[in-house]
């Protein structure tokens, strides 16, 4: 941990190593501790920086629960979430302590649906096992039935989750002619749905049963807590694959990995996983099953763009003003 800053402002501990023209920034605005380790908090530690700070800057790896915000002192008033996600903060906990979560949506998802694509283009035409092969050495040449995949232009792809992450995969979608279908809470105005050329579905289950592709770009919450559940999945068609850059908890994986290992699932794409950074051993011996480490928003354009949004959040809130990425508990 490395402190930084003027002593007489607002006290910012950040708990893993940011990009470093954010760190400077902070350091310029801020009484800042910085973890240039990047070595992940432990729970003991998230409750001794909730105590000492008037902000507290976490990630995705940080488990923000009611415990940790009932550790924070009077001081603190603002979790400015590195990310967009929430789900690692108890956020009712945070509001009942009078204490305000900000995030960082919008910024990440370009990047993140970028990934999804390539998740989805690389699967069904195996190009990860292709890859394999050549570093392994096992590579003879070039013969007809070699690597024989399957083709991605003219299928059907559903998307769960139509929110920006899951507007922006449909149109990357429709640049390859995939007919593209969605299931979300809400339906999505007519204006957009007809720009997506989309086609909703109220019903998830009706949905599965007919998509060659799915993508999971829904969040994490008590509702979406293993969505494809081992009943769910088995609605697939044996020559469907899944695509997840959302969360890992919103896949049963056990029953992924135990229905791809039986012929009842073509394969998987996954950026997340349940037990992060453990991925299920299963899952690590399939073929078909694309793996990357939780990289979505991996791009220097996207982790700038984040720390400026939280940058942003700080200053507002500490000049007394409502800071722009607020978020309030799902009631």
């Amino acid at each position: 941990m490395s402190q930084t800053g003027n002593r007489n402002r607002t006290k910012v501990i950040v708990t893993r190593k940011l990009p470093d023209n954010i760190e400077t920034r902070m350091a310029e605005l801020f009484d800042v501790q910085l973890n240039l380790k990047d070595k992940p908090f432990t729970q003991d530690e998230l409750k001794a920086a909730c105590a000492e700070a008037d902000v507290l800057v976490p990630t995705v790896t940080d488990k923000i629960d009611a415990e940790v915000i009932a550790a924070g002192g009077e001081n603190l008033k603002l979790i400015a979430n590195f990310g967009a996600g929430v789900d690692h903060i108890d956020v009712e906990a945070a509001q009942a302590k009078g204490v305000v979560v900000t995030n960082t949506p919008g910024v990440l998802t370009e990047d993140t649906a970028d990934l999804t694509m390539a998740l989805l283009l690389s699967v069904p035409r195996r190009l990860f096992e292709g890859e394999k092969i050549l570093r392994d050495g096992e590579w003879t040449g070039w013969t007809p039935t070699f690597l024989m995949g399957s083709r991605i232009q003219g299928k059907r792809l559903g998307i769960i989750g139509m929110g920006r992450i899951g507007q922006a995969v449909a149109r990357r979608a429709r640049a390859f002619n995939l007919s593209v279908h969605y299931h979300k809470r809400t339906r999505l105005p007519e204006q957009i749905e007809g720009e997506l050329e989309a086609t909703y579905w109220d019903d998830l289950d009706e949905m599965l049963t007919r998509m060659d592709f799915v993508s999971v770009n829904c969040p994490l919450t008590e509702d979406t807590y293993r969505l494809l559940d081992r009943r769910r999945l088995k609605k697939l068609q044996p020559h469907a694959v899944i695509i997840n850059t959302a969360r890992g908890e919103i896949i049963d994986e056990e029953a992924l990995a135990d229905l791809i290992e039986d012929g009842r699932i073509a394969g998987a794409g996954l950026d997340v996983f349940e037990d992060e950074p453990n991925i299920n051993p299963k899952l690590l011996g399939l073929k078909n099953v694309a793996l990357v480490p939780h990289m979505g928003s991996a791009t220097v354009e996207a982790r700038e763009a984040m720390g400026e949004k939280v940058l942003i959040n700080i200053r507002t809130f500490a000049d007394n003003h409502r800071p722009p990425d607020r978020v309030l508990p799902q009631l």
